[in-house]
């Protein structure tokens, strides 16, 4: 047996970082999150393929809050760097909406034709561009706040640290994120990504040291790998000890595909964190 990282050899560290392995449902699951994405353009207003960035991948689909200057919410889809789309990431927005905020689904640049840095620029350049033209669009520029699941934790992470860091936002809701990417060089996801040592500690947040953002949500679901939940368990004592407030959550009877389906999910963990974290009190709960 041949050991590329940690204990893991090649065979073990691709079912590591394979999360359909701990989610034997995770295509209808995936289905599930195109459908309601479907039927939140259906329901509310929206503003679609918005461009933010010259790449033609740079656009956003938005849905404005019910009154002006609300808080926005952005949210960076997963997919191992390499699949899925804002088309299928408007799942939430309903939620987000209902409880006094607007909603971005946000779409960029996939492997193997864009490589990290380039994804990881058009992350940045998507928040850049959604402070500056707040007023335009009807949402607070200084209310911008940042999430994203899998790959797109590790994007909005990844965007918002090192040394071109920013914009500084609120606060960040990260799920089931990579943001250690030196195992993911000896896995079967490299064969797309493509990074090299230097790429993958250059845009490792938790090589970072820091990130700008005033509050952090970390989650993940209970049935992850042992491999994402050594991930955020390190990341989240990176942040502390660099006097980050992190709320650290693990969430039963959730896995790394069906967590997203909780943000803004009143009486959920991840939902009611970031609710409170967006200054919003529960639908039910408002005058």
């Amino acid at each position: 047996m041949t050991i590329v990282y940690g204990a893991f050899d090649r065979a073990a560290l691709d079912r590591e970082y394979s999360p359909s392995s701990r989610a034997p449902d995770f295509l209808r699951t995936l289905d599930q999150a195109a459908d309601r994405s479907r039927q939140a353009r259906a329901d509310l207003a929206c503003r679609p393929d918005v461009r933010y960035g010259p790449d033609p991948a740079e656009r956003l689909d938005y849905f404005p809050a019910t009154r002006p200057g609300a808080p926005l919410f952005v949210f960076v889809h997963g997919g191992h760097w390499q699949q899925c789309s804002k088309e299928e990431s408007a799942f939430a927005a309903p939620r987000f909406v209902s409880s006094g905020a607007a909603f971005a689904a946000l779409g960029y640049g996939l492997a193997p034709g864009n490589s990290l840095a380039e994804m990881v620029a058009s992350v940045r350049r998507a928040l850049r561009w959604l402070c500056e033209h707040a007023d335009a669009l009807g949402h607070a520029g200084d209310a911008v706040y940042a999430g994203g699941s899998s790959a797109g934790a590790h994007l909005v992470a990844a965007a918002l640290s090192g040394p071109e860091a920013g914009p500084r936002v609120p606060g960040v809701c990260l799920l089931s994120g990579v943001y250690d990417l030196q195992p993911i060089r000896s896995s079967y996801v490299n064969d797309a990504l493509g990074l090299d040592r230097e790429t993958a500690e250059r845009y490792s947040p938790l090589r970072a040291g820091t990130l700008a953002a005033r509050s952090v949500i970390i989650a993940r679901g209970a049935d992850e790998t042992f491999e994402y939940a050594r991930q955020q368990r390190e990341f989240v004592q990176m942040l502390r000890g660099g006097g980050h407030p992190v709320r650290d959550l693990v969430v039963v009877g959730r896995n790394h595909f069906d967590l997203p389906f909780d943000l803004g999910r009143v009486g959920t963990s991840v939902g009611d964190a970031v609710l409170a974290q967006m200054g919003l009190s529960p639908p039910a709960a408002r005058p």
